[in-house]
């Protein structure tokens, strides 16, 4: 069914011989190897690297490396394996940048936020705590109400302010990122522009789709997604516009300076 080619069939190799060391042998990789913000203690340097290999569940690999064996051997035949490979590591780490990028503005804008309840705290600031930094949270509502009602009230404001420190600190930590999802869009993306016309049946859709489409409709929910979060989406919604991105900057830049790969 599927044409696997060398780079391809390795990458594949690679990630399931990861994932059975994540739950049977030594599941410590999934703390060292998976992607934590910078400035948390489990932030170390080789993670920009590791956490492509990293996955979170069966399903979510599976998507990953169906994906890959799915758009990969297209992709490793026109340019040549080392070539794809390179195209594959840059769009993952490029992904975990990008990703780390947003996570330090949120981590700042919470500090911000935080330091603005602590110079005036007050039920007004902290509903506004929420509804700027975790929106879709209505958890703050009941504590926002009595601080309104009782401004004086310090055991209100000391829980208040304990349950922000608390948040603050959380983010600071992190939640570590994994998954090949950085390099698959990256992928998605250069198969897209190479094959803009070939034809992609996605389900639950009954018609098929030209994968120039399917992409830039990919990429908006994506953006979307990642702008307005629900409060129990852990999906890294920007690590996948990420491999996008840098998928589409790689592309550009060969591109100069060769012929036109179609």
């Amino acid at each position: 069914m599927f044409n696997l080619t060398p780079v391809v069939r390795n990458l594949l190799i690679a990630n399931a011989a990861f994932f059975l060391a994540q739950i049977s042998l030594l599941p410590l990789l999934t703390q060292v190897g998976s992607l934590y913000p910078i400035g948390s203690p489990y932030f170390y340097p080789w993670q920009f690297l590791t956490y492509m290999f990293l996955h979170g569940g069966f399903f979510h690999i599976l998507f990953n490396m169906f994906a890959l064996i799915s758009f990969g051997p297209l992709l490793e035949q026109r340019w040549g394996g080392q070539r794809f490979l390179v195209f594959w590591l840059i769009c993952g780490v490029g992904a975990g940048v990008l990703y780390e990028g947003v996570k330090y503005f949120e981590i700042s804008k919470l500090e911000a936020s935080q330091q603005e309840f602590r110079t005036h705290p007050s039920g007004a600031t902290f509903a506004e705590f929420y509804r700027d930094n975790m929106p879709g949270d209505e958890r703050y509502a009941p504590l926002a109400l009595a601080m309104t009602r009782n401004p004086e009230n310090t055991e209100y404001v000391a829980s208040a302010t304990a349950t922000i420190d608390a948040i603050v600190s959380n983010s600071r930590r992190g939640v570590g990122m994994l998954g090949a999802s950085g390099a698959v869009f990256g992928i998605l993306f250069a198969f897209a522009y190479l094959f803009p016309n070939s034809k992609m049946m996605i389900f639950p859709i009954p018609v098929p789709i030209a994968a120039k489409y399917l992409v830039f409709a990919y990429a908006l929910y994506e953006l979307y997604k990642g702008i307005n979060p629900s409060p129990d989406d852990n999906v890294a919604h920007f690590a996948h516009l990420g491999g996008l991105l840098v998928g589409f900057i790689v592309v550009k830049i060969w591109e100069r300076g060769r012929e036109r790969f179609y």
